[in-house]
């Protein structure tokens, strides 16, 4: 609810001009000072505001203030803030009254339209909202907007189908290339289908998704835990690998997943091989840190932290340091021990409270992967965090 003070500096220049310009009316156009008169309506909707009773002052000024060519765009800025400042019902209101009215012309009544759309939006309404943006559609009015809203009603409502047939008349409209978005509706039609053992209808949506996009990772991912669950593990390889040269960012996202397809193959050594050429390429700990555990495994611990040793000089990581002090505790006894346990605990809560993920277009923090931005919304943003406290 808005205070007593700001509803009174909302409504009061609303207030005034609808006195005037009904005084102006109702008096003789002759007479300067008789034209100037304020309505008395005014007062009573004046009275309304400073007893602290709002929905009454809005009544009395909306019915002051007569709907024609010179009043709609005062109804509109007022319907608008008022959304703004979170009182949707009374926008909703404005704007109804707005549209019931017969003398608004066709650009007048779409102008209402969309900013009732908005309001609809704001409350939650989505099914309201839907069928006004589609009726501005259909009249050919504010398509831009029109989509646009569309295009969130669709994904909020997990509607992908539509989603994507409104992102490609929006690409249209707007001039703007949606590919990789549309990317993102293919696959999550395609996780769902992955879930619901649809290899099938997999295929297909990831194929529609390299069509419009051939760098989405996503996809690749998708395609190969497909061949991962049907026991196709070569299949899958090749999938993970194609993102390497997709987005080279998601590679730490492909390690754990390569290293099960290569070890049901028995070709445990063809993967370290391909670790090694992308630790000298792209570095990154996730990397490291695998093809340490392998060394660890294959050699014993004292090649693992002499290899880690030597990296970490170059790409010094907290994760990198972790893994150093886990391997060098087991060999440490007494003072030196209980030293390394401490650096380890600390090192461990940086590691813990640490978000790996973080959204290029509006900073947001994640500690898992997103496709789309839980913060701004935006698809395929979400980035791995390189540097000491990341990769």
């Amino acid at each position: 609810m808005l205070s007593e003070l700001n509803i009174f500096w909302l409504l009061l220049p609303v207030a005034a001009f609808s006195g005037w310009w009904i005084g102006r009316r109702v008096t003789n156009s002759h007479n300067d000072n008789s034209s100037r008169a304020i309505h008395p309506e005014y007062f009573k909707g004046l009275n309304f505001v400073l007893n602290e009773q709002p929905d009454k002052a809005i009544e009395v000024f909306i019915k002051m203030l007569e709907v024609d060519s010179e009043t709609v765009e005062t109804h509109l800025a007022l319907g608008n803030l008022f959304r703004r400042r979170g009182e949707v019902d009374r926008a909703i209101r404005i704007h109804q009254n707005l549209i019931a009215r017969p003398t608004l012309n066709r650009e007048q009544r779409a102008h209402a339209l969309l900013e009732l759309g908005m309001d609809y939006m704001r409350s939650g309404l989505l099914d309201r909202a839907e069928g006004l943006f589609l009726e501005l559609v259909e009249s050919d009015m504010h398509l831009n907007q029109a989509y646009t809203e569309l295009l969130e009603i669709y994904q909020q409502e997990k509607d992908w189908e539509n989603a994507i047939n409104i992102a490609r008349k929006l690409e249209l409209v707007s001039g703007d290339k949606l590919n990789p978005i549309i990317a993102q509706f293919y696959c999550e039609q395609a996780q769902t289908a992955l879930d619901d053992g649809n290899t099938r209808a997999v295929k297909d949506f990831i194929r529609k998704a390299m069509t419009f996009y051939p760098d989405c990772v996503r996809a690749s991912l998708i395609e190969a835990k497909m061949h991962q669950h049907t026991g196709k593990d070569k299949l899958a390889i090749k999938s993970y690998k194609r993102v390497e040269t997709q987005n080279s960012d998601y590679i730490t996202e492909i390690i754990g997943p390569l290293y099960e397809c290569y070890r049901k193959l028995d070709r445990v050594d063809e993967f370290v091989d391909y670790l090694v050429t992308l630790v000298n390429i792209y570095g990154g700990i996730s990397i490291l840190l695998m093809l340490t555990e392998l060394i660890a495994e294959r050699e014993g611990e004292n090649a693992a932290i002499r290899f880690i040793s030597n990296e970490l000089k170059n790409r010094p990581t907290v994760k990198g340091v972790d893994r150093l002090i886990e391997y060098t505790l087991s060999k440490s006894e007494g003072e030196t021990y209980e030293h390394l346990k401490t650096i380890k605990e600390l090192t461990g809560q940086l590691i813990e409270g640490r978000a790996m993920y973080k959204c290029n277009n509006c900073g947001f923090d994640a500690k898992l992967l997103h496709w789309q931005c839980p913060g701004c919304k935006h698809w395929d943003t979400v980035r791995p965090v390189f540097g000491v406290a990341g990769e």
